[in-house]
């Protein structure tokens, strides 16, 4: 197996453990190698490593350091490199990791919950009122019940058939599960390298 095929190996096993929140945060990448810096934006983020836009585009398996604001220092290297934007896979701890998917979880509640909400609930930030996008553009409010970076359980007394796609904040989601007080949706869309293999999710309003 040649070096490249080692990276994309490495990346397609990240994507297969590690789910990726589309966010929208700027950064400053460094490049030690070179003494460069220049600002970025990462455009989604896992425990596991980030997709980044920048003007400065580095080859596979450069080493890398990335300062993403509001989230701290991270050590890596290109994983995925394309004509747009790049992968950078984190070295870290498991520790780490374990705080980037607490942090992640964090800033993927504030896009679902009502700011109001979350002012008055600070100790249980998983609860609070949003609304979801049904694939028909039907917006449902609904109650956040709990909150993970793999999926979102509802209170709502709407219940779409399980395996509708649908829109919550940022994230798409599906339809897993009907539970007594309402739904379990999984997050999708690019979430795992076998999502490749499904049928994509319709095209959706944007909840305002």
């Amino acid at each position: 197996m040649t070096e490249q095929e080692k990276i994309v190996a490495r990346s397609q096993a990240d994507r297969r453990r590690y789910v990726r929140v589309r966010v929208d945060l700027s950064g400053r990448l460094f490049l030690p190698a070179e003494e460069r810096e220049a600002r970025c934006k990462i455009l989604d983020m896992s425990p596991g490593g980030a997709q980044v836009v920048c003007e400065i585009s580095p080859p596979a398996d450069t080493a890398v350091v990335i300062y993403i604001d509001g989230f701290g220092r991270f050590e890596g290297v290109v994983a995925r490199p394309g004509e747009d934007s790049f992968g950078i896979r984190f070295n870290c701890s498991a520790l780490k990791r374990e705080r980037i998917a607490e942090q992640l979880t964090l800033h993927l509640n504030k896009t679902l919950v009502d700011d109001s909400v979350l002012r008055r609930h600070d100790r249980a930030p998983a609860k609070g009122m949003a609304r979801y996008t049904r694939a028909n553009g039907d917006i449902v409010s609904c109650e956040v019940l709990d909150l993970s970076l793999g999926g979102v359980s509802l209170k709502t007394d709407n219940r779409p058939p399980i395996g509708e796609f649908v829109l919550i904040g940022q994230m798409a989601g599906r339809v897993v599960r009907h539970h007594e007080d309402g739904i379990a949706i999984e997050f999708v869309g690019g979430n795992s390298s076998s999502q490749l293999d499904k049928p994509q999710p319709p095209k959706l309003m944007a909840v305002r």
